[in-house]
């Protein structure tokens, strides 16, 4: 009879021994409840099971691995590991690892792919364990990547571990057009793998038949034609590019680039494409150039009866002219190669700056400490003085002491420039009195006016003063005197 039986006839013979004696039998008959229970438990032995990321712990009586298994619910693959084995017998604290076999799912070629389970990491020895041995040319992707190596552990959840895709070599020619042939093996999919497989470049200009795209087969002939290399100059930037058009225009059409007006190309259109050539798309422009230059306008003084003397007043104000000159200037890429003059003209004259100056003589009365005196003309000067002795003639001179009107230098002689105060004019000073204009001198310019005095008498002048000019009025007035 087994612990759980035993216990239950215990059980019950409780109940009847606590309906026939009372509480005395039912004590006893706990105790030895009791003891049965902690020999029960104490007969469990304690195991762990290590599946993976999932720990299972539990107390068994179970005799062997296989057992605890079947206890904890672990189904097991024929081809997973179980350490200790599924036979050896159950220790107290023991540890069961179970090392899950792989899910392989392997195709080979066109084979319709087959599911596997395999404790193997290296691809090699799987492939080996299904009698396929490979060779330098075969490929092999895991998961889609070129390696070898299995994933480390199994995921248990029923999906796929890994997906491992064998591709046999199988020999093609690769003809370059102008360049060498070479037969290869190889295990790419497409013509475009198998290319780059063998160390061809391919460009996008360049021609390959068939297609990048087309799948590779045992004995396929590649044929690859190579674009050539040019480098266009267009916009004042260069567009590096491969081509198998076979001229200049071919090219500049094939990339978008259309020659307007009197544009060119060097070289020329008709030129055949060579590797490395250097195409410039010149760009020409014209265009009017027109450039306005001033006229100066010139000053015109004009005499008015109707002004007084010395008066003056702008009548027009002056405007300068324009000059235009029109020029067809060629460019190309924008700097100037050739200008051509087209037109030259005045397209407005100047308009000239008109004064009016007063011819009108007005004779007016000053009064003066003498009495009052007429005068017809009052212009302000410099005044300075001098006698015979500080003109600056030596004694020795026959000038020496003689005035420009040839008098004897006296007071009352006054040197002045006749270009202003004609030479015989009575004019008066205030502070000095009337004088002759009758001498000139060398510093006596413009508005300038020397005081004559004796040796005797002299006295020094540097100050701006006012000059009546004495009837009679000259004939021959000057009457603009800037």
């Amino acid at each position: 009879m087994t612990l759980a039986g035993e216990l239950r006839r215990l059980a019950a013979a409780t109940v009847l021994t606590f309906q026939r004696r009372g509480w005395l039998s039912l004590l006893v008959l706990a105790g030895l409840l009791a003891l049965l229970a902690l020999s029960y438990l104490s007969s469990l032995k304690p195991v762990r099971i290590v599946d993976g990321a999932r720990v299972i712990e539990l107390r068994t009586l179970q005799p062997t691995i296989e057992g605890v298994l079947r206890e904890a619910g672990v189904a097991l693959h024929p081809e997973d590991r179980v350490l200790p084995p599924p036979s050896a017998s159950v220790s107290r604290d023991a540890q069961v690892v179970i090392q899950r076999a792989r899910l392989i799912r392997l195709q080979i070629d066109e084979e319709a792919p087959r599911l596997l389970r395999t404790q193997h990491t290296n691809v090699r020895d799987l492939l080996a364990e299904v009698g396929l041995v490979l060779s330098v040319d075969d490929a092999v992707r895991i998961n889609g990547r070129f390696e070898e190596r299995l994933p480390a552990q199994a995921k248990n959840d029923g999906t796929v571990d890994a997906e491992v895709v064998v591709r046999r070599g199988v020999p093609v020619v690769i003809r370059e057009i102008g360049g060498s042939e070479q037969r290869i093996k190889t295990a790419a999919h497409t013509v475009g793998e198998a290319l780059l497989e063998a160390g061809y470049v391919v460009y996008l200009a360049d021609a390959v038949k068939p297609s990048l795209s087309s799948p590779i087969r045992p004995n396929m002939e590649i044929i690859l034609e190579r674009a050539k290399p040019v480098t266009l100059w267009v916009d004042g930037r260069p567009i590096r590019t491969r081509t198998l058009q076979p001229k200049v225009e071919d090219v500049l059409a094939e990339m978008g680039i259309a020659l307007i007006g009197e544009d060119y190309a060097i070289p020329s259109l008709s030129t055949p494409v060579q590797p490395d050539m250097q195409i410039r798309v010149v760009r020409v422009q014209r265009e009017l150039r027109v450039q306005q230059t001033p006229i100066p306008f010139e000053t015109l003084w004009e005499p008015d009866p109707e002004l007084e003397l010395d008066t003056e007043v702008l009548a027009q104000e002056g405007v300068p002219g324009i000059r235009e000159r029109r020029s067809l200037v060629t460019l190309e890429d924008g700097l100037e190669v050739r200008s051509e003059l087209v037109a030259d003209f005045v397209a407005r004259p100047p308009l000239p700056r008109i004064y009016k100056y007063g011819t009108k003589v007005v004779i007016r009365t000053l009064e003066t400490p003498n009495g009052p005196l007429q005068y017809w003309r009052k212009l302000r000067m410099f005044a300075t003085s001098y006698s015979a002795s500080t003109a600056g003639v030596p004694r020795s001179s026959p000038w020496y002491g003689r005035t420009r009107c040839g008098q004897p230098m006296r007071f009352g002689i006054v040197a002045v420039d006749p270009r202003v105060i004609p030479l015989g004019t009575n004019v008066y000073v205030p502070g000095y009195g009337q004088g002759l204009a009758c001498d000139t001198g060398s510093a006596i310019i413009g508005k300038r006016i020397d005081l004559g005095y004796d040796d005797s008498n002299l006295r020094l002048w540097r100050a701006w003063v006012d000059v009546y000019l004495l009837p009679p009025v000259p004939q021959n007035i000057r009457y603009r005197l800037n």
